[in-house]
């Protein structure tokens, strides 16, 4: 049984990691794509969501057949509990990926992005990448020091979504409220990406050390 229930385990990690790589690409092609008014790869973004999708759905199924079968508990079960947590958190970030390359689609031909915009929404889409990446590795590893330095690096990305606001609400803006708001609605997205990967950081900080309220120092 013991050995039934660790395979259970780490195919609800495998799963997890396949879900933030998944949507780590997904932001990352999304930006590519939105800084160079490439259709192909929006589409390709788009239609790959569906991949994240079902992956959540394989990892509440997985959580739910061994809740059944193995009635976990400490530790254990707190991986099949966060394992859903997760994977909400990770299926959201895919989506916001995809309202990244749908806005780019939206504007096609034409760039979404101004360009007093590319600086600090190359800077987003960065910051983003690294949070994904980070996430990744965290539950890789189970290295609750990394799930709470997101919260670091959000305060980064909430940095430059005050930017891009000074910028789109400047007087000498440029391009109308149609672009306003795009760059608004961009600015957003990237923003609540970054909040769902502290989210993540967050539960695996709950993982591995069963705490929910203070997280370790990152220092």
């Amino acid at each position: 049984m013991r050995d039934e229930l660790r395979a259970d385990l780490l195919e609800v990690g495998r799963l997890l990691v396949s879900m933030a790589e998944a949507v780590r690409t997904a932001m990352s092609h999304a930006t590519e794509a939105l800084l160079t008014a490439n259709r192909e790869i929006c589409e390709t973004v788009v239609s790959r969501d569906a991949e994240v999708d079902d992956l959540q759905r394989q990892v509440e199924q997985q959580v739910y057949d061994t809740l059944a079968r193995q009635a976990p508990v400490a530790t254990d079960l707190r991986l099949v509990i966060t394992g859903i947590q997760i994977g909400a958190d990770l299926e959201r970030m895919g989506d916001l990926a995809g309202h990244v390359a749908k806005t780019a689609l939206r504007r096609y031909p034409a760039p979404a992005v101004p360009p007093e915009l590319r600086e600090v929404i190359t800077s987003m889409g960065g910051v983003a990448d690294r949070m994904a990446g980070k996430v990744g590795l965290a539950l890789t590893t189970q290295n609750a020091r990394l799930g709470a330095e997101l919260e670091g690096d959000d305060d980064a990305m909430d940095d430059l979504q005050r930017r891009l606001f000074s910028i789109l609400l400047h007087k000498d803006w440029p391009h109308g409220a149609e672009a306003a708001i795009d760059g608004a609605l961009l600015g957003r997205f990237y923003e609540r990406y970054a909040d769902h990967s502290v989210n993540a950081g967050q539960q695996v900080v709950y993982l591995v050390t069963g705490e929910t309220t203070e997280p370790p120092s990152a220092g």
